[in-house]
């Protein structure tokens, strides 16, 4: 009896060793090809770094073509934030200036002119320093932000509010997609407008945010807080745009944005392009954040379709996003 149990014993080992085996080859199996995928996925990084196809930033020093872009800063009250802001964008190459739209009762303090002047000095990029303006304005009015820039030496303008701010690579290919569509807006903040049909007796627009461009994946404006667009615009939304919508702005408080959206779109007939980039929220929430924000919105809309006689909004789907930072695109 102890024989034939220890024959069994070395029977049941011998077995257990095959099914070890056999598990093993079934591990091998799995691992072959995630190995091969890390394998072909470092061939084709070094691949790619020798054929250089990795993204390469502006070199220090240079601009872009078309002498770069001017940022044109908004900002109320708020200084801690107009100081991030310029220390953050100072650094990017393909800046030329900085106009900072001051539109306060006090105009901006010697301390503060000196502190931004000693960063653009820092951040100076081999001795070329970005030039600073301070845009004084003596009416507190949303409009002051698209008023006519004297001697501006760019044709780009990103328009921006102090309390956001995108890295600088973000901000430069931005700036690419702008000059291959340089007669229309290309920014970071999308929003929409549809026909409201529970409107029966009346042709009713809606004004819808970012939730509403994630649900419908269509968008008709980019919001100028953070958006490129020609110098030229500037002079049409002051001395062309009817009147009539600026002073609704001024009485309202609100839809310089939307106004400047109607304004490219009624000029080229075109959508505005969508530029994908994380941003940056670096101040408390705004005026976006009161009850009864997108009704008043919708209603800026409205007044300003019978402004002009009809909706030049255009919608689009296409989003702008840069593939060589990303595995997939």
């Amino acid at each position: 009896m102890v024989v034939m149990r220890g024959g069994y014993s070395r029977r049941l080992v011998q077995r257990l060793r095959q099914a070890l085996i056999g598990l093993g080859s079934v591990r091998v199996k799995l691992l072959l090809p995630c190995f091969v995928l890390f394998m072909l996925v470092v061939v084709a990084g070094r691949a790619a770094n020798f054929m250089g196809w990795r993204h390469k930033p502006l070199k220090q020093g240079s601009l872009p073509l078309g002498k770069g872009y001017t940022i044109l800063i908004n900002t109320w009250k708020r200084n801690d934030l107009l100081k991030q802001s310029v220390e953050h964008y100072s650094s990017c190459s393909g800046l030329h200036s900085i106009h900072i739209v001051w539109s306060e009762p006090d105009p901006p303090t010697d301390s503060l002119r000196g502190f931004l002047h000693h960063v653009l000095q820092l951040k100076s990029i081999n001795g070329r320093e970005v030039d600073l303006h301070f845009d004084i304005n003596q009416e507190d009015s949303l409009n002051n932000r698209f008023k006519v820039i004297k001697d501006l030496e760019t044709d780009a303008i990103f328009s921006i509010d102090d309390d956001v701010v995108f890295p600088c690579p973000t901000v430069e290919f931005a700036y690419s997609v702008w000059q291959s569509a340089p007669d229309t807006m290309v920014g970071f903040v999308p929003r929409m407008h549809w026909l409201d049909k529970t409107k029966e007796d009346e042709m009713y627009y809606a004004y819808g945010g970012w939730w509403s461009v994630w649900w419908m994946g269509t968008y008709s404006m980019v919001l100028s807080k953070a958006a490129f667009f020609h110098r030229k615009y500037l002079d049409m939304y002051t001395n062309q745009m009817p009147a009539s919508i600026r002073d609704y702005v001024t009485r309202n408080r609100n839809c310089e944005d939307i106004a400047m959206s109607f304004l490219v779109a009624n000029a080229t007939g075109a959508p505005p392009i969508w530029v994908q980039g994380k941003i940056f929220e670096i101040g408390s929430t705004g005026i976006s954040s009161l009850q009864g924000h997108s009704e008043r919105r919708s209603q800026c809309v409205n007044r300003f379709v019978i402004e002009y006689g009809h909706m030049p909004l255009v919608e689009s789907s296409v989003k702008a996003v840069d593939s060589r930072r990303r595995w997939f695109w």
